[in-house]
């Protein structure tokens, strides 16, 4: 059974883009939006999760948060997916396990996923 990569993004065409280019390798899961991460991780059950900073609703940082601060769901690489310029200080300050700057390199999205997945 292939890992699952969830992806948070507004961008419609980013999401479908990255599903595109991940589904050789994985089960891809896109969200447009994010209410409930614990949620949707229960649901989803994902093994990497790329989240924007600034997706709908709970918003990146708090989203990244909630995750890291959860016992059962804080082993879950979480990487922030941004074209933010303090990109590198929001993943510190959110304990995320690292971060991927848009526009980005398909070779490296490929590169760290496949390095960091469960």
């Amino acid at each position: 059974m292939k890992k699952c990569v969830l992806i948070y993004d507004d961008d419609q065409e980013i999401l479908f883009l990255c599903k595109i280019i991940l589904e050789k390798y994985y089960r891809v899961e896109t969200l447009f939006q994010c209410k409930d991460i614990i949620a949707d991780i229960a649901q989803i059950k994902p093994d990497f999760i790329l989240i924007d900073l600034w997706i709908p609703v709970l918003g990146g940082k708090k989203a990244i948060t909630l995750v890291k601060d959860n016992p059962l769901t804080r082993s879950i690489p979480v990487f922030i997916f941004s074209a933010n310029a303090d990109i590198e200080k929001i993943c510190i300050e959110t304990n995320a396990n690292g971060y991927i700057s848009k526009p980005f390199d398909v070779a490296s999205l490929i590169e760290i996923i496949g390095r960091h997945i469960l």
